[in-house]
């Protein structure tokens, strides 16, 4: 379903809506252009590519489905099947029956990878993805975790922000796997005539645990993973344990992109099943779907230790939490530079804090906007969350 969003009001209008070609369609990702949705349906299982109206956002038709069941029927029907809280070997071995992609992303580097876990087959797919076209093609996959073990259940694949290397989260198994990306292999299978032999673009290094040892992994699932903006730290949540792992990530030759736990915290609530950070990465909200709650805790940019604020909000069944930032407004104006000297005068005299966020918007700006042409007003956050109206003038 696609909706307008009214800039001054935030009202949503309906576009329009398309069918996702599936069931239970659990997982959108747009390509760099924003011309194409990438899509994946939990049930049947099966990836798709639809274009996009880059004016209206609206949905077109289906510009290529992988169904990896290859058109059989599924074994257990959407229906009627077991609760997915439990975790024993009968709910492992029914949830593992059949296929099911449980999420799609693109590379970062070239964005014409898409990587698909399957959560069923304990994979993680892979195909060369056209955005001309918005063809997918199949290019081969990797397990989701080592060879040795069985009943992983991948379920989201992240990137690291600046590192080589990506990281997914095993359901089942209550585990994160960490691969390093190669580039080498991935320019290969772009340039291929014949994808269908590629050589895996991800090699797995390390595989954790997200739970203590003494917790019974069949009283666990993990839900969601999250790479900290900072690129220091990868978490996840524990539904059964209740908790937030926080691994650290190393960054020295030898080690880099490998996880070691740094902190974990009880959610406050049960069944985490997903959580957000705000835009300034030092708060974090958890939503506790079983206890009709989500509850908000300090994080520690540095340590990577989370405090529980006291706050807590009563929602029913939170499945999803999204942080927005209220949107940065600029208004041009004529008068020349030299005008603004009071204000910044008045910036100088600031606290520290304020200065240092004001000289980051300063060059932010410089970075994105030709000079001169930047004298206006802006909205900046400082201590507490407050906003401040800032005359930022460069020249």
């Amino acid at each position: 379903v696609t909706y307008s969003v009214d800039a001054s009001t935030g009202k949503l209008s309906k576009v329009g809506s398309q069918d996702a070609g599936g069931t239970s369609t659990c997982y959108l990702t747009l390509d760099k252009g924003s011309e194409n949705l990438l899509v994946v349906n939990y049930w049947n299982a099966t990836i798709g590519v639809f274009g996009l109206d880059k004016d209206s956002g609206l949905v077109g038709n289906s510009r290529s489905i992988f169904d990896p069941n290859e058109g059989r029927g599924m074994k257990v029907s959407h229906a009627k099947h077991v609760n997915h809280s439990e975790n024993d070997p009968n709910a492992q071995k029914e949830r593992q029956s059949d296929p099911h992609s449980h999420a799609v992303i693109l590379d970062p580097f070239f964005g014409q990878i898409a990587y698909v876990p399957d959560l069923g087959m304990d994979l993680i797919r892979q195909f060369r993805f056209n955005p001309q076209s918005g063809k997918l093609e199949a290019a081969g996959f990797c397990r989701s975790g080592p060879e040795s073990k069985s009943a992983l259940g991948p379920r989201y694949i992240e990137f690291h922000p600046t590192l080589p290397y990506a990281y997914v989260v095993n359901e089942l198994s209550s585990e994160v796997s960490v691969f390093a990306f190669d580039r080498d292999a991935a320019e290969d299978m772009l340039s291929s005539s014949d994808v269908s032999t590629a050589a895996p673009t991800l090699r797995l290094v390390q595989t954790v645990r997200t739970i203590p040892d003494a917790w019974p992994s069949d009283m666990n699932t993990c839900g969601r993973i999250a790479v900290h903006n900072s690129g220091h730290f990868v978490l996840v949540s524990n539904r059964g344990h209740n908790s937030i792992t926080v691994f650290r990530v190393a960054h020295e030759l030898g080690h880099q992109g490998q996880l070691s736990l740094a902190h974990l915290q009880h959610t406050r609530g049960a069944t985490p099943r997903h959580f957000q950070f705000d835009s300034s990465g030092q708060w974090l909200i958890s939503a506790n779907q079983d206890s009709d709650k989500i509850s908000v805790f300090r994080f520690n940019i540095a340590t990577g230790t989370m405090e529980w604020t006291g706050n807590e909000y009563h929602v029913p069944s939170p499945n999803f939490v999204c942080c927005l930032r209220p949107q940065m407004r600029m208004s041009a104006h004529s008068q020349p530079a030299s005008s603004n000297g009071g204000d910044v005068e008045a910036m100088r005299s600031a606290s520290p804090r304020l200065r240092f966020m004001h000289e980051i918007m300063r060059r932010k700006l410089h970075r994105s906007l030709p000079p001169n042409e930047v004298r206006g007003d802006a909205v900046m956050e400082c201590e507490g969350g407050a906003w401040i109206n800032a005359l930022i003038s460069l020249g």
